[in-house]
């Protein structure tokens, strides 16, 4: 259930700590809610998130570039195929549309692949993504439930696994402990660290990942352990059944188009945001990280695009900026918000977004009209802090005004 409107909303904060190695501590502070307000107006507004990156373990991993990776060949010929069968498939259901009826595969299979990817999307991107890694909101069970099998759909490896690699990808984001380190160019990082063996780094830094709150989650954990099954089910015979049983759609188009053609097009959707994301854009909001700001990678992957911003404040349920286009995942989220079903959106504060930027950002940001601002920003923590010490000060000076005014009224009337 949603809290009632006079609850306290909880706020994460990583505090640095020596003793776990630079994750981070939580420290549980507490912010009263509006109550005036109702269910769906609120939002919690936090700082920092489990999975910042501590910018000393970043520099001390760094990413050694004599390093050979090995190939696993098994992996590498397994894609080459899919996407080959894949590909196969996209060829069948555009000889239908070019050629019209009597080619290709039946028109509705081509709207059920649609209706496949759209909702195995939301399976990674509002599921996986946004709900599960990031816990960037808070949703009724069957939302819940509802992503957790959109994502077995997606067929991208067991969600325990995903969350795990998505949390290391953040905490020591492009370097060698990094699962897919864009440092190392847009083919390793889109999908060659797949169809190779990872890195000793991943390794030993993936196992202090805090999976603590997914192996305390029933449902997440029933999904992991029975995932090849589910896979076979839900991924691979309910989408090639349905069109074959429903509009005698052929065995072998039913196969190639909502199982293959579907797969290799939602998979390079997702890797886009690893890989282009990483290389070609603009940093408006922290020009020190290879996360960029991508139209293209937002308009394909449902607003998962706008990654300098999401690398800057992970825990941002939105992912990007207030306003920003081609956002669909969001644009879901708060639907769902508006009827209750989910709650508890965390976003980050204007005053802290505009003093990000300002501080760390390329000047390139929309508001900035493209140029650079080098001027030193107040931690954004402190800003009430100084306004009140300014106010005072003010406020100080104005009363020594009156004060001095005051003793010269008063000697000129003793002088009389």
């Amino acid at each position: 259930m949603a809290p009632p409107a006079t609850e306290t909303l909880l706020i994460h904060r990583a505090v640095p700590s020596t003793e776990d190695d630079g994750y981070g501590k939580k420290e549980e502070t507490f912010e009263p809610i509006d109550s005036t307000k109702t269910v769906d107006d609120k939002f919690v507004i936090a700082t920092s998130d489990a999975i910042t990156p501590n910018e000393n373990i970043i520099a001390e991993i760094g990413t050694d570039m004599n390093f050979k990776r090995e190939i696993v060949w098994f992996n590498a010929i397994g894609f080459l195929a899919l996407h080959l069968a894949g590909l196969a498939g996209l060829y069948i259901m555009g000889e239908r549309l070019v050629d019209g009826v009597g080619h290709g595969c039946n028109g509705q299979t081509i709207a059920y692949f649609v209706v496949l990817t759209f909702l195995s999307g939301m399976g990674i991107t509002m599921g996986a993504h946004r709900f599960f890694t990031h816990r960037s909101y808070k949703a009724k069970l069957w939302v819940k439930v509802a992503l957790l099998l959109f994502h077995t759909m997606a067929g991208q490896n067991c969600l325990y696994i995903w969350v795990r690699d998505h949390r290391q990808h953040h905490k020591y984001s492009d370097t060698d402990a990094d699962p897919h380190n864009a440092t190392r160019g847009f083919f390793f990082s889109h999908c060659g660290w797949l169809m190779s063996k990872k890195h000793p780094k991943v390794k030993e830094y993936g196992s202090k990942i805090d999976m603590s709150d997914m192996e305390n989650d029933a449902w997440v954990m029933f999904q992991k352990d029975y995932y090849k099954s589910l896979y076979i089910v839900f991924t691979l015979v309910l989408p090639t059944a349905m069109p074959m049983y429903l509009w005698d759609e052929t065995l072998i188009n039913a196969f190639l188009c909502t199982f293959f053609a579907r797969y290799i097009v939602q998979l390079n959707f997702t890797w886009s945001v690893n890989s282009v994301a990483h290389i070609w854009g603009n940093k408006p909001y922290d020009k020190n990280i290879l996360s960029v700001e991508s139209v293209f990678v937002s308009i394909m992957a449902g607003g998962e695009g706008w990654h300098n911003y999401h690398h800057t404040f992970p825990w941002d349920y939105r992912t990007a900026e207030l306003g920003m286009p081609f956002n669909l995942t969001t644009h879901i989220i708060d639907f769902l918000a508006k009827i209750g079903q989910v709650y508890e959106r965390k976003t980050v504060s204007d005053t802290v977004l505009r003093a990000r930027l300002l501080r760390t950002g390329d000047g390139s940001h929309h508001s900035l009209h493209g140029h650079h601002h080098s001027e030193p920003v107040p931690d954004p923590e402190f800003a009430d802090l100084s306004k009140y010490i300014v106010d005072k000060k003010q406020l100080e000076e104005s009363l020594s005004t009156k004060n001095a005014n005051l003793d010269n009224n008063q000697n000129e009337i003793k002088s009389k």
